[in-house]
């Protein structure tokens, strides 16, 4: 499933929604300690803070750090992983970690972590674009976070 966002005036959102971006505030500033504090203060359960606290964030801290894991079986041969992190980086993801084990049959399995919070598309279309790559036989997700 594709996460959407939508830029919308805070007058028309739920109360919930508001007084839970209160709480990330009164946390964030230090002007009260725990969670039980600041709901209190707002006039907010616990339970709609929880709920809703990894879903909204200030316009200017939109920019998230987002890293997915991918497995991909390919090719042994030269210049394949060249052009599958080419492509990654051509995309906006920025590879933190490479692992690749010993090709067998002609095959290698390359293990990447990749920080895809500045793509240019969505991490489906990267992850198509690298099924497009020819040698790449087998793509696969296997981690985000």
């Amino acid at each position: 499933m594709k996460e959407r966002y939508y830029l919308v005036r805070e007058d028309i959102l739920p109360e919930a929604v508001v007084k839970t971006m209160q709480v990330k505030k009164l946390l964030a500033s230090g002007d009260v300690r725990t969670v039980h504090e600041a709901v209190e203060q707002v006039g907010l359960s616990r339970s709609a803070f929880y709920k809703y606290k990894d879903g909204i964030h200030p316009i200017n801290q939109l920019e998230r750090d987002e890293i997915v894991t991918i497995s991909m079986d390919m090719e042994h041969r030269s210049g394949m992983l060249s052009e599958v992190l080419g492509l990654v980086a051509g995309e906006g993801g920025n590879v933190l970690t490479i692992h690749q084990s010993i090709p067998l049959q002609g095959i290698a399995n390359v293990v990447i972590s990749v920080e895809v919070s500045r793509l240019n598309e969505e991490l489906d279309d990267l992850l198509d674009g690298l099924r497009r790559v020819a040698g790449v036989k087998k793509v696969q997700m296997i981690g985000q976070g």
